[in-house]
């Protein structure tokens, strides 16, 4: 049985008691000793909600201080992505020559050639699965650095502003949690937190070419021809 069932049962049970009870003549109550009253509960003060809504994670990439740090991991794998949009030219040149090659090629020299090209893709799609699983988790530690000193600010912000309940809906995203659909305005504080955070922190806003923070994945160059029949 689980908890919830077994709440229902339970309840039930009592709520089964109480009928009986009340089906039952009553018999004479026994004279009880004289007791002094119980002091009456103080009441519970109702607090009004307002909630507020943030995509942490977003945020924390879209400070002055988050897009410095993502232009500088998209300096440092440049050459990386350099070398792989060259090999996948050369990959793609190949597979060119292989396609104009004239009928009167041998079918051992059309394999041998697509059998260089398999090797290449391979190189490529294995060279880029590695970069962009270092780049990412790169990302990943630069923005979790920031997001854990903007946490003071965010607390800050909503403690002035009277917010009862912070909702991170990109968390809720990720993990298969509830998505926000709609909202009034003034509820998502995302860049009112980014701005708060930029005033605070002191980083200057990086220069306009500064990469956002979208996860770029390597392109797969075309499939390799098969040996001709």
């Amino acid at each position: 049985m689980n908890r919830n069932a077994a709440f229902a049962s339970a309840l039930g049970a009592v709520l089964t008691t109480a009928v009986s009870l009340a089906q039952t003549p009553a018999a004479p109550p026994a004279a009880a000793p004289a007791t002094t009253a119980p002091a009456a509960a103080a009441p519970v003060q109702a607090i009004p909600a307002k909630i507020a809504i943030i995509e942490y994670e977003q945020v924390a990439a879209a400070t002055n201080e988050g897009q410095r740090l993502l232009q500088e991991l998209q300096n440092k794998y440049a050459p990386q992505k350099a070398k792989l949009d060259a090999l996948a030219g050369e990959i793609d040149s190949l597979q060119k020559q292989l396609q104009a090659a004239p009928a009167t090629m041998t079918e051992e020299e059309r394999a041998s050639r697509a059998r260089a090209i398999d090797t290449k893709q391979k190189q490529y799609q294995r060279d880029g699965e590695d970069a962009s699983n270092a780049y990412q988790a790169e990302v990943q530690d630069a923005i979790g650095k920031v997001a854990q000193k903007l946490g003071p600010v965010v607390m800050k912000f909503v403690q002035q502003n009277g917010f009862t309940m912070l909702l991170d809906n990109s968390a809720a995203q990720q993990q298969g949690g509830l998505t926000l659909m709609w909202t009034i305005p003034g509820i998502d504080i995302s860049q009112a937190i980014v701005e708060a955070y930029n005033a605070s922190s002191g980083v200057a806003a990086p220069p306009p070419s500064a990469p956002s923070a979208t996860r770029p994945r390597p392109t797969a160059p075309a499939t390799k021809p098969g040996p001709s029949k």
